[in-house]
């Protein structure tokens, strides 16, 4: 039988495996907020086959999405306030354009289209479950245990795999083992 190396494992494994091993590190939270949420919808893209402003908003949004796929971020950040500007109700740009920001390392500005996304959305919805998760981490980036705490129940509570996770990994229980687990790994 020959040795199972960190090369064998799949993308998700690794992110698994490394989310166990450090628990404080949070990173791959790109990876699990992308599928999770397809059972939610957000009721303000609803009307988006009838209203030519949110499809005109919408589009905008996927487009500026694509920018900051290819690191084009200034432009991102462009296109999505011009698709707020056209549907300033939907929650879905405001917290988009709040990821973009934080890849900027703007989290004072994040942090503001994350709570206009989150009234906007009612914390419901897809884009209130990605907020809250959003807004859970950068809590936590900051020390904010508590408060990362409740963004997460509340998004767990919405169907966040992600946010379960994060749940567990502030649990000191569910750090003591991932530490003993560490040890054993050493071995």
């Amino acid at each position: 039988m020959g040795s199972l190396t960190k090369d064998c494992l799949s993308e998700h494994d690794r992110q698994v495996l490394e989310s166990i091993l450090n628990p404080s590190q949070i990173g791959g939270e790109e990876y699990l907020l992308q599928e999770e949420e397809a059972h939610l919808v957000d009721p303000q893209d609803a009307e988006g086959e009838t209203d030519p402003r949110l499809k005109e908003s919408q589009r905008l949004e996927i487009e500026a999405i694509a920018l900051a796929g290819d690191g084009k971020l200034t432009e991102a950040l462009e296109l999505l306030g011009k698709s707020i500007e056209t549907a300033p109700e939907r929650p879905a740009p405001w917290n988009n354009r709040a990821q973009v920001y934080c890849l900027l390392g703007k989290e004072s500005e994040a942090l503001q289209d994350i709570e206009e996304a989150l009234k906007l959305s009612n914390s419901s919805g897809r884009t209130g479950c990605r907020a809250l998760c959003q807004r859970g981490i950068l809590k936590r980036k900051s020390n904010d245990i508590d408060g990362a705490r409740q963004d997460f129940e509340q998004a767990a509570k919405l169907g966040s795999k992600f946010a379960r996770t994060q749940l567990i990994e502030l649990n000191p229980f569910a750090a003591l083992c991932n530490q003993m687990l560490r040890e054993v790994m050493k071995l």
